[in-house]
């Protein structure tokens, strides 16, 4: 069986436009969610920043994160995300199992 696959994507948005990324992640959030093998997908603004974010995910699998990253809604997404983004996310996958 396959581990299930944690990302912390690393997110900032262009001065100002933290709302967007705000409005943008409630609207694709509930797709997101109900897609097979999805087991987290949470929006966290950085505190004391809000221009800053970090998208957690967490899928069932791999082969439920690669479904994923090819879905309509997730290719849109992307594609309007440089409108109020200061650059790409830094996407960070975690060890299955935490060190200590």
């Amino acid at each position: 069986m396959s581990e299930p696959v944690r990302l912390h994507i690393l997110i900032t948005t262009l001065p100002g436009r933290g709302q967007e990324q705000i409005e943008a992640f409630r609207r694709l959030a509930p797709v997101v969610r109900a897609e097979e093998g999805c087991l987290q997908y949470d929006l966290h603004q950085v505190s004391g920043h809000p221009d800053r974010f970090v998208l957690v995910e967490r899928w069932a699998s791999r082969s439920a994160l690669a479904a994923h990253d090819v879905t309509p809604h997730v290719i849109a997404a992307d594609a309007a995300s440089p409108a109020f983004r200061a650059c790409p996310a830094e996407v960070i996958e975690l060890a299955a199992t935490p060190v200590a």
